[in-house]
């Protein structure tokens, strides 16, 4: 009877798929979701992020999943050291979608070391179950996995690169990365906006919400 009792907690315990620590979660009711990874040293409601999650979740009825990502203040080539942790947390949030959501279409969205993040993590992990990649206001400077240009050419899914266009240095490194263009590399700017789309959430949340919807047909 303790051999039957013990294999059943162990069974429990591999099915059931946590949700990762400190995450904001919003149910859906469709088979997509976003997960969402913020800027250095911020939260998983803080600015990009959390508009979008939220417009997301009300305009297409996706689940969304706003990651806590490594987040010490810390100058920012020392984030380099926290990727691999980076990568637990996502994986850890692909897990919770498949198993106890029953999500089948997981789109991954990341801004400024978030979008570092993501893209490293989309060009270690190719086999991950990720339909597509959202960067916004990527910075292709440092080492890697720390240039979003180096990571993001050996990413093989369909890719939206979005950034604020008075944002100069912004601009500048998505200039260097035009050359991946084409049909599963998109890029848009937004006219106005800066590094965080401060009085510009609606243009960027629209924007993404746009690219996402052109996949609406496939499933």
């Amino acid at each position: 009877m303790k051999i039957i009792f013990t294999l059943f907690l162990l069974f429990s315990f591999s099915a059931y798929a946590d949700k990762p620590e400190n995450s904001l979660y919003l149910e859906g009711n469709t088979n997509s979701a976003l997960i969402l990874a913020h800027g250095r040293a911020h939260s998983p409601d803080w600015k990009v992020v959390d508009p979008l999650r939220k417009d997301v979740n009300e305009k297409m009825h996706w689940h969304t999943l706003s990651l806590q990502m490594p987040a010490e203040n810390k100058y920012w080539r020392d984030y380099a050291l926290d990727f691999p942790e980076a990568y637990k947390t996502i994986n850890s949030a692909i897990r919770f979608l498949r198993k106890e959501k029953k999500v089948k279409h997981i789109y991954l969205m990341g801004h400024s070391m978030g979008s570092r993040m993501v893209s490293a993590f989309m060009a270690e992990n190719k086999a991950a179950p990720i339909a597509g990649l959202i960067i916004a206001g990527c910075r292709n400077n440092g080492d890697y996995p720390l240039s979003c240009s180096e990571t993001i050419s050996e990413v093989t899914v369909p890719v939206l690169d979005i950034w604020g266009g008075d944002n100069a240095k912004d601009v500048n490194d998505a200039d260097e990365r035009v050359e991946f263009v084409g049909p599963l590399y998109q890029q848009v700017s937004i006219a106005g906006a800066n590094h965080k789309f401060d009085d510009y959430e609606t243009d960027f949340t629209s924007a993404v919400i746009k690219w996402l919807s052109k996949f609406k047909s496939q499933y």
